[in-house]
Formats: structure tokens, C-alpha cells, sequence
């Protein structure tokens, strides 16, 4: 195949208003051949979106050259097709309408029919046919994002520049979209540069996978050549001993990197000894008589129990059951995983466990007491970090600590907030305002507020879901280090199947919504403590990896999709 595409020694830089130049490529040197699908992988803030912004001629490179057929690029043009992470539809036109706007513009030498024509074609072409005459806010995230591929593709272009275009979409919709996309490639045969931070993405569709090195000056590190044969079904290719061994390799060269990066942290201040006020504590009341049935069995340790719970919220529709009959006993110091497509109820179910949402029916029991409010027993770190923004790391964390620790000196207290912002990687932005801070940082500052606690119960909820992989995998580096101190009993929404069994000792699987309740439960029989290098390693990690994915998959298209 000729090469349609060449970059050699790319270089740009940034200059701040203080003066201060931020390098962001490197000497960028790749070749891209006609037909080809290549993946560019990286951390966030490598330099991914100004590369691709760079092919696509919306900005100039300071150094190097970008050549398409042997040409350098001038600007942007019909012959490279952009699709943004965030997608920009006219909220006031039609899904045909926002496409026709692009065909309009750059086809105008064709007839008014065969234009139309073209629109129907590349919207059908992305499942979306019978939405034609919907507007942006009828439509869910993924058919908003399926409209901007069909009118980057109505451009008819040579080669489609994809910039993390499902990164902020739920689990199923992606994997969805990453269906739609290889039925493209298949079908178009046209070239596809695809940005992504997600490895198992870059994997299923792409011919060769190029790794940058992290911010500043990034470079093109590593290019992996994908020669997993096609079609690639996820579920499969999971078994598959040469995906594996590409795999392992990927993510091995990524740690290398991450390690280069991370910042878990020791601590130089030693944890008091002090024990936290049990703000919980109240009046001896009656439990419910069925768990005191319950109590009667065989079962002996029930730090926390999940007894017939239910969720039922009114509609104008009539009562809609979310949560059914969930069932689940925890012993004290357990880490489970909840996961499930969305929709499934993981979130209702933890929010309740925190107290947050009122129980329709059934109870929870926390070390011997029903749950009925939300206190600091029950440590919650959220998917968006929840800081006061006008307050600094240490005084964010010391407002918990404060009221926990009442009986403590000043000085203990000031010592317990160091400890555990020194272990989350903060030791040198411990009087920065979380204003100032990027979204890891914030979810740093959250981790550790949680564990100053001392709770008796932690939540998270997908607590790195807004995250790449760098700072997710550090993160997980940091939850896992610091849970290995505490062992705090723990339950954590996940939609990352890796990161679901790298934490916990059980993974729960949750039907699809609405009348969601728990489908499998699958018990992680792995060493502790874990090491992402070494669980790549272990024969059963794939096969607890391949039993999940499976599960997903029988409820992949929705509620019924198991029992047809």
C-alpha cells in the first residue's frame, strides 16, 4: 500500500501569558499507509488533540512537515474529516439538517438530489436512518456522537481523524460506537486515525497502535502492530493467547511510562493513634424482625448486609421499580466491586448504602445497626470530586477530620490530614486551592478525606471514570496502597472490567434496569497485595476477566437480552 500520510520531525510549542513555553510534541515522525486504521495512544496531556488538530490543518506546527499524498497540508480541508471528543451539532436543526449543512458546503458542484441522496446514505450508514428527522435534543450522547461521524463522513474524505470521540460515553454506548466504527472501516475502506486513552479500543480496531510518551515534549515512543486477525469480537479475542501476549505488552510499556509519572506517596508524619468519635452512634433501636430472622443462619460474619432491597421511584407513569430484591452479605474488611451496564442501579444501590437515598423496601445493616442517614461512617467519594473550591487540600480534608476527631489535639488532627495527603501524592500541594488543581488532583483530595474518616463503610462511585489511564492507573495505585493500610470495608461502582478485578475480593454483576438486581457474583481469588505487572501474569486473570465480560455481554442490548 502507498503512504497517504506522512509526518516527520513535528514539533509545537505553547507560550503562557507569564512567557513560560509548554513543549507538546517532539519531533513527531509517522507514516500512515492508504487504508490504514491507526490508533494513537497516550496519556492525557500528551499531545494528542494537537497532533490531530495539526493533520487536520487547524493548527501549524512550529517544526517538521505533514504531507498527505506527497503535498504538505495547508489549512483544513474536505479530504481530512474531524470528529471531536465533544460533539457540535446545531441544536435547532435536524440530525439531516446538520449533516446537509456540511454536505452544502463542501460538495456544492453536485445537484440538490444527489447531495440529499449522499446526506440519507452516510446517516443510515451510522444506524441512524429512522432519526433522521429528530433534533440533537432528542437523542442520547451516542446518537449525537453517531450524527458527527455521518457528517465527517458525508464530507468524503481521505482520511477520517477520530479525537477520542466516545471517551465521555458510558461503557455500552462505547462499545456500541466501536461496533459502528469497524462496520465503517469495513465498509468505506478509508483511512482512520483514531486518539484514544483506552487500550482494549485501540486493540479492536486498529492495524498499528502508536504510544506517545507522556507531557512535556511528547514523541511517538512505540508503534505495536495489531496482527490479531479480523473480526475481532471483544468477548473472543479475550481468549485469544496472541491478543494476550499484545496486550501484555501494551499495557507493560504504558506501566513503564506510568511508573515514570506517578506519585504515590510516603509520609513523614506518623498516623496518631487516635481513635474517631462515633458520630453514628444513637439509641438502641429494634431491627427489623425478618433480619433478625436472617441473623439465625449459618452465616457468621455480617460487618454489612444487603437485605431485600428495593428501590421504587414515582412516575407520571405509575411506581418504577430501579432497584429489585438486591441480596448481599460483606465481611468486615471486604472490598467488593459492583458492576453493570448503566442504568443497572449500581449508583442507587450505593447512594442508599450511604444513606443518601431512602430505601422503598428491604434494609441495610451496617455493623449491627439499620442504615437510615448519611453521617461520616459512611465516607462517599463521587465521580466529580465534591471540593469547596475556595479551600485548600488540607482544609478541605481537615473539615471531616474536624468533626471526627473532636477529642483529638490540634496538633493530632493536623498530623492525621498531613498523612493522608502525603499518601495520595499531594505532600507539595497540601495548601493549594482546589480551584487551582486539575480533576486528579481534586479526586486525590477526596480519596484522602475519605479514608481521615476512619469510616466503617467506603463508596466509590466510579471515582475515575472522568479520568485517562494515566491518572486512573495511579490512582487505582493509590486506592489500592492506601485501602492495603486501613482495609476498610469497601464498595466501588466500576464500569472498567480490569480495574474491577485488580481491587476487589468479589466482583457483583448487575442486571440491566429497570428491576435490576444482582445476575452473578464472582469471587476473585488473587494474592494480595496486587500489582497490575503481576495480575497480567496470572493464569486466572483472564479467566475472571473472560467470566465478566461475558456476563456484560448477555446484557448487552437490554433488559431481556438474556432470557431471549
Amino acid at each position: 500500500m502507498a503512504t497517504i500520510l506522512s509526518l516527520k520531525g513535528v514539533t509545537k510549542s505553547y507560550r503562557s501569558k507569564t512567557g513560560a513555553v509548554s513543549h507538546v510534541l517532539d519531533g513527531i515522525d509517522l507514516d500512515v499507509e492508504e487504508g490504514e486504521f491507526i490508533a494513537i495512544l497516550g496519556f492525557s496531556g500528551a499531545g494528542k488533540t494537537t497532533l490531530i488538530s495539526a493533520v487536520a490543518g487547524l493548527i501549524e506546527p512550529d517544526n517538521g512537515t505533514i504531507e498527505l499524498r506527497g503535498k504538505a497540508i495547508d489549512g483544513p480541508d474536505k479530504d481530512r474529516g474531524l470528529v471531536f471528543q465533544s460533539y457540535s451539532l446545531f441544536p435547532w436543526l435536524t440530525v439531516e439538517k446538520n449533516v446537509a449543512l456540511a454536505v452544502d458546503s463542501v460538495h456544492k458542484d453536485r445537484s440538490k438530489e444527489d447531495r440529499a441522496a449522499l446526506v440519507r446514505q452516510k446517516v443510515q450508514l451510522v444506524g441512524l436512518g429512522h432519526a433522521m428527522d429528530r433534533k440533537p435534543a432528542q437523542l442520547s450522547g451516542g446518537m449525537r456522537q453517531r450524527v458527527a461521524v455521518a457528517r465527517a463522513l458525508a464530507m468524503e474524505p481521505e482520511i477520517l481523524l477520530l479525537d477520542e470521540p466516545l471517551s465521555a460515553l458510558d461503557a455500552l454506548t462505547r462499545a456500541k460506537l466501536q461496533d459502528e466504527i469497524e462496520r465503517i472501516r469495513k465498509e468505506e475502506k478509508r483511512t482512520i486515525i483514531l486518539v484514544t486513552n483506552d487500550v482494549d479500543e485501540a486493540l479492536l480496531l486498529a492495524d498499528r497502535v502508536a504510544v506517545l510518551t507522556p507531557a512535556p515534549a511528547a514523541r511517538i515512543g512505540k508503534i505495536f502492530t495489531v496482527d490479531v486477525p479480523r473480526p475481532r469480537d471483544r468477548e473472543a479475542v479475550n481468549d485469544d493467547v496472541h491478543f494476550q501476549a499484545l496486550r501484555k505488552q501494551i499495557v507493560g510499556y504504558l506501566g513503564i511510562l506510568n511508573e515514570e509519572g506517578s506519585s504515590v506517596g510516603e509520609s513523614s508524619v506518623a498516623l496518631p493513634e487516635v481513635t474517631p468519635l462515633d458520630l453514628a452512634a444513637a439509641p438502641s433501636v429494634e431491627l427489623p424482625a425478618a433480619y433478625l430472622a436472617a441473623g439465625k443462619s449459618a452465616v457468621e460474619r455480617r460487618y454489612l448486609e444487603f437485605f431485600k432491597l428495593h428501590k421504587v421511584y414515582p412516575t407520571p407513569n405509575g411506581p418504577l421499580t430501579v432497584v429489585e430484591d438486591f441480596n448481599l452479605l460483606m465481611d468486615k474488611g471486604e472490598f467488593i466491586s459492583l458492576i453493570g451496564h448503566s442504568g443497572c442501579g449500581k449508583s442507587t444501590v450505593l447512594t442508599m448504602a450511604a444513606g443518601l437515598n431512602a430505601i422503598s423496601k428491604g434494609g441495610i445493616i451496617l455493623d449491627n445497626r439499620e442504615i437510615d442517614v448519611a453521617g461520616p461512617d459512611k465516607a462517599v467519594v463521587f465521580q466529580a470530586p465534591s471540593l469547596m473550591p475556595w479551600l485548600t487540600a488540607r482544609q478541605n480534608v481537615a473539615l471531616g477530620v474536624e468533626r471526627v476527631y473532636p477529642h483529638a489535639s490540634k496538633a493530632e488532627r493536623r498530623d492525621i490530614v498531613d498523612y493522608y495527603l502525603d499518601r495520595v501524592g499531594l505532600g507539595d500541594a497540601k495548601d493549594k486551592m482546589a480551584a487551582e488543581m486539575s480533576n486528579g488532583m481534586r479526586q486525590r483530595v477526596g480519596i484522602a478525606r475519605a479514608f481521615a474518616l476512619s469510616p466503617r463503610l467506603l463508596l466509590l462511585d466510579e471515582p475515575f471514570g472522568m479520568l485517562d489511564s494515566l491518572t486512573r492507573w495511579d490512582l487505582q495505585d493509590v486506592l489500592v496502597e492506601t485501602w492495603n493500610r486501613t482495609k476498610v470495608t469497601a464498595i466501588m461502582v466500576t464500569h472498567d472490567v480490569d480495574e474491577a478485578i485488580l481491587l476487589a475480593d468479589r466482583v457483583v454483576m448487575m442486571t440491566n434496569g429497570p428491576n435490576a438486581t444482582i445476575g452473578k457474583i464472582l469471587k476473585v481469588d488473587l494474592p494480595r497485595p496486587r500489582d497490575r505487572k503481576e495480575l497480567l501474569e496470572h493464569p486466572k486473570f483472564y479467566q475472571y476477566r473472560q467470566e465478566v465480560l461475558h456476563f456484560l455481554a448477555e446484557y448487552d442490548h437490554g433488559p431481556t437480552a438474556k432470557a431471549a
